[in-house]
């Protein structure tokens, strides 16, 4: 089914969260259980407050986070979107990941909703600088100022562009497929529903149920995106 309405639209936006990057390798950052999360507030250590009063523990823990994504790479379904893109097959990607793994495997539209670890920049006076810096323990701008993740804090406002451009996307498209999110985070979560309401096909492939199933067309429980993907490409 999922294969024939891939085939037969003509706008298929994918939405990806935390769930396409885990198939990598890459820890959730907000599992329960193995997350990096664990004994640490995420409102304490990755906000805008920690950077301000805490740049020591801030820093080290982000750097640890680009570590992390340094050690892993794409996997087969990431390359598989970026195939479909040069193909047509997608148009586009929103995510709410940070890895810059879509990008990697080759992907060219990709909103990203929560920014990247690809990249840092000083936080005053807003240079960009690589996050290699990072592991090299090197926090601080030319300027004095404090490098800081290209991602969004708690406590911050989405990006502006990646949000434009993933509302225009979820309103042109006649299907969207969520990858491996909850969707419990907002307003990244309202996309897929912004879709929906436009009168596209909802397709939620994740390992748990999510609370937006009920809107869905096709719910895939259980099973790993990278296989899924493999198959529909076959």
């Amino acid at each position: 089914m999922l294969k024939q309405w891939i085939d037969e639209a003509t706008y298929t936006v994918v939405f990806t969260g935390a769930g396409m990057s885990t198939e990598s390798g890459l820890p959730d950052f907000r599992s329960a259980n193995e997350g990096l999360w664990n004994n640490l507030d995420p409102s304490e250590i990755a906000s805008t407050d920690a950077l301000n009063r805490n740049v020591h523990a801030f820093t080290e823990f982000y750097r640890q986070r680009v570590l992390g994504v340094k050690t892993y790479e794409p996997h087969k379904g990431h390359y598989i979107l970026a195939d479909w893109e040069k193909q047509g097959k997608i148009k586009s990607i929103i995510t709410q990941n940070v890895d810059g793994f879509h990008q990697a495997a080759g992907s060219k539209q990709v909103a990203e909703l929560h920014g990247t670890l690809q990249t840092l920049h000083c936080q005053s006076c807003k240079k960009q600088y690589s996050s290699e810096a990072y592991i090299d323990k090197e926090y601080h701008c030319l300027c004095g100022g404090i490098l800081r993740p290209s991602i969004v804090l708690f406590g911050e406002a989405l990006p502006q562009d990646a949000f434009q451009k993933a509302y225009k996307e979820a309103q042109a498209c006649d299907l969207i497929i969520v990858l491996g999110s909850s969707l419990s985070v907002t307003p990244a979560n309202q996309f897929p529903l912004i879709a929906k309401g436009n009168g596209a096909k909802l397709v939620i492939i994740n390992r748990e149920e999510t609370s937006l199933d009920f809107y869905a067309d096709l719910i895939i429980n259980k099973r790993n995106i990278g296989d899924i993907l493999k198959e529909l490409d076959s």
